[in-house]
């Protein structure tokens, strides 16, 4: 594999690898009613890619961000 490969490799990887990111740590933040729910959806988010478009399409509007007290 030469250098331009590997870089464009790497340069398309990113992007993938942040949304996976950001899933999880949107479903780390949120309240799902349940453990299990919450443990349920930070799985999926955690698979690269296809995991973060489904959380994006199903589980995003599913959670509640918390309520700060005060």
């Amino acid at each position: 594999m030469d250098l331009k490969t590997a870089l464009t490799f790497i340069a398309a990887s990113v992007p993938f690898f942040l949304l996976t990111v950001w899933a999880i740590v949107d479903v780390l933040t949120k309240d799902f009613g349940t453990t299990g729910r919450k443990a349920l959806w930070a799985l999926v988010a955690a698979v690269p890619f296809i995991g973060a478009v489904i959380y994006l399409l199903i589980g995003f509007r599913q959670g509640r961000k918390p309520q700060k007290a005060g």
